[in-house]
């Protein structure tokens, strides 16, 4: 059977299509047209559509709405365009037969991935870089280089496109790409041949990694149904408790921070919890209690994306998000409806939740008092019949930012130091 090649007519996948016509392997191209460059897009798909004509090869295009996809599911136009072509790659992979999924990702992109891995904070999987081989997908060009490709396809005369949104930094990668790398390369003229190395043993290291975390996870977890139960002594007993219960929380959406809270908890009285989008974990006496949140219809848990401008928190009520440089003389506005926070000590995503029994924070202007949300609603006068509805923002790592309406937190204040500054703005009959 032939193998699918993802073609977008840049030069990459214009070489990756190029060796297979050579090597007389059997296979056909598939083009995303997201139709976000206008007639640079349309002149793309038009390329490519004319080359797999005069290879007499089958060519699949799908034209996607990329914007109106980003902006019902309040992501970013990146993820929704990964997220339209992969699942169209796996219709045509089961539609059609195809076996694999080509994609000419090459050393360069490997090296720029576990950069943003490294920015946004990564484990050691992160640090791997991109898989050759992954289910169905491969990556023949993996072990080539940038500027192997651009030879080989000049000297060659191979055609391609370019792609005008690669020549700017308005993407973080390109900022790598262009800024970031070249500096790299600069002190180690063989980093692509570095990083594989590298690449390689890491990828073997987590591999007897992954040996010994089974055999604790048998050892420590035990399952009952959709309840899993951590045992607390195993935990104490490790030298890297953090680490190991991250690795059995993290599939059930919980980060690194919210990992460290809990351990830090350990040696505390029973009943706390933590919450993930889906999952919340109970201490109990010995064990830490893995459960699946029961949903309610009056329950909201939403995650807020770093980018989101705009999201509703419940049937009358949203948040109005703006990012601000900020000034010493700036004043903020003296309206509980309005809360400021300093960027640099926010972790996204952001959460909105109702609050919870045993929630608290510290209230801005108590010099960082604690205070339990309760006693807030109490002094609020806030009816018993609407405490039900009343919502906590969250950071990150589930310390409370504000009460929202009410109150925000005094560690995330604006201060003297502070550089940017995120403003919300809750509005009700929006």
């Amino acid at each position: 059977m032939p193998t699918l090649l993802a073609v977008s007519g840049g030069v990459d996948s214009m070489v990756l299509a190029e060796l297979f016509r050579r090597a007389g392997s059997p296979f056909a191209l598939a083009h995303c047209n997201f139709g976000l460059r206008g007639d640079e897009s349309d002149a793309d798909e038009r390329f490519v559509r004319q080359w797999a004509e005069n290879a007499g090869v089958p060519c699949h295009v799908h034209l996607f709405d990329t914007q109106a996809e980003a902006d019902k599911r309040r992501i970013s136009i990146q993820m929704a365009a990964r997220d339209l072509r992969y699942a169209w790659f796996k219709e045509l992979l089961d539609g059609f037969g195809y076996p694999y999924l080509a994609l000419a990702h090459h050393a360069d992109d490997s090296i720029e991935t576990v950069l943003l891995n490294l920015v946004r904070g990564t484990g050691l999987p992160g640090m791997i870089g991109i898989a050759p081989v992954r289910n169905r997908l491969i990556r023949p060009l993996l072990y080539s280089s940038k500027h192997e490709i651009l030879n080989f396809a000049r000297h060659q005369n191979i055609p391609w496109r370019e792609d005008s949104s690669n020549a700017t930094d308005h993407y973080r990668r390109n900022v790598l790409r262009h800024r970031v790398v070249p500096v790299l390369q600069e002190l180690n003229p063989s980093l692509e041949a570095t990083f594989l190395q590298t690449s390689e043993r890491l990828r073997a290291a987590s591999s007897v990694l992954d040996v010994y975390l089974a055999t604790w996870r048998s050892q420590a977890v035990r399952q009952e149904g959709d309840t899993h139960f951590v045992s607390i002594d195993m935990l104490r007993r490790t030298r890297e408790p953090v680490y190991l219960l991250h690795t059995v929380l993290e599939p059930f959406g919980y980060s690194y921070a919210q990992v460290q809270n809990i351990v830090a908890t350990l040696d505390a009285t029973s009943g706390k919890q933590f919450h993930s989008h889906s999952h919340s974990v109970v201490k109990d006496r010995t064990e830490l209690i893995i459960s699946p949140q029961i949903s309610t219809p009056d329950v909201r848990y939403l995650q807020i994306a770093k980018g989101t401008s705009r999201i509703h928190v419940s049937e009358k009520g949203v948040l109005l998000l703006t990012h601000h440089t900020y000034f010493p003389t700036f004043v903020p506005t003296p309206d509980k409806h309005i809360a400021y926070f300093d960027e640099a000590l926010l972790c996204f995503p952001l959460v909105v939740r109702p609050w919870q029994i045993g929630d608290w924070f510290c209230p801005f202007g108590m010099s960082g008092k604690r205070k339990k949300v309760s006693d807030l609603l109490v002094e609020h006068k806030i009816p018993v019949s609407h405490k039900p509805n009343c919502l906590v923002l969250l950071n990150g790592d589930q310390q409370i930012l504000w009460v929202i309406g009410l109150r925000a937190d005094d560690r995330f204040r604006l201060g003297p130091h502070s550089i940017k500054f995120l403003q919300v703005e809750y509005l009700i009959n929006a």
